[in-house]
């Protein structure tokens, strides 16, 4: 398997997700029924969350480059149907905008994002990866909420730690805490590292070019303060608040873990 998506395979992804998310929402017997993972909203709500949030992606990826905040979805679109096959045809549509979107953009043209100071760049490519990994954990939900909960598939589980440590584990703003190395183990058999330091967070794939820059094997330290180890989808679904941290395999003596998620460096 190769170990990162291309931009084809992501679109092709994104696609096959939204699927299951309208077939998770087709099969429901109630539309009004509570999402586990999201107890403030009901399934019709996590649809409408869905479809207006792509969207909007749509209207911001087309805006190009320039655009300066994210785009809202144009006035009359962003209300989804209360019948259910009108609602299906709603969302398929609002995936269909952002597929649309993103292939005329293609992946290198610049695109607003959140993700300010981290190591994601801000490009159509790296957004279609997020909308991938959002899209997945939402479709999640809402087998969870009809009763059929699916793990995510592995392509897309691996590249979803990797994004997530990529895009919400990094910053350039200081680490106010004493230095620390966190590591990331997928059962898999991939892991990748965060280092935290008076630099900021930075985070790589381990491999031969994992080491920080100007530094030798003989130099790094071999403790890591902190470690979490567990299959891929389930490392997604606890970053992403679906399963309890602790039903992995949590190595923590120090409590960075605690210290991380508190830390709001923007």
């Amino acid at each position: 398997m190769q170990e990162t998506l291309d931009f084809p395979d992501l679109l092709r992804l994104i696609d096959e997700r939204s699927a299951a998310f309208r077939a998770a929402v087709a099969s429901a017997p109630d539309l009004g029924a509570q999402v586990p993972t999201c107890p403030e909203w009901t399934l019709f709500d996590l649809a409408q969350h869905l479809g207006e949030g792509r969207r909007a992606w749509a209207a911001t990826i087309g805006a190009g480059p320039d655009a300066a905040a994210k785009v809202p979805a144009p006035r009359g679109d962003a209300t989804a149907p209360r019948e259910r096959e009108a609602l299906l045809v709603w969302l398929a549509e609002s995936t269909r905008l952002m597929l649309e979107a993103l292939r005329a953009a293609g992946p290198d043209r610049g695109c607003w994002a959140w993700w300010g100071t981290s190591q994601s760049p801000k490009t159509c490519g790296a957004v279609a990866r997020h909308q991938l990994h959002e899209i997945a954990v939402h479709t999640y939900d809402a087998q969870l909420t009809v009763g059929a909960p699916e793990a995510l598939r592995e392509e897309v589980a691996l590249d979803g730690v990797e994004e997530f440590v990529f895009t919400l584990c990094t910053t350039t703003k200081a680490w106010p805490h004493e230095p620390a190395v966190i590591e990331y183990r997928a059962a898999e058999g991939r892991s990748w590292r965060n280092w935290l330091s008076g630099d900021g967070a930075r985070a790589a794939r381990l491999s031969a070019t994992s080491l920080p820059p100007a530094a030798t094997a003989e130099e790094v330290p071999e403790v890591i303060d902190a470690s979490i180890e567990g299959p891929a989808s389930e490392l997604v679904l606890a970053f992403y608040g679906r399963v309890p941290l602790e039903s992995l395999k949590v190595d923590d003596s120090r409590g960075v873990f605690d210290l991380f998620v508190a830390w709001e460096p923007e």
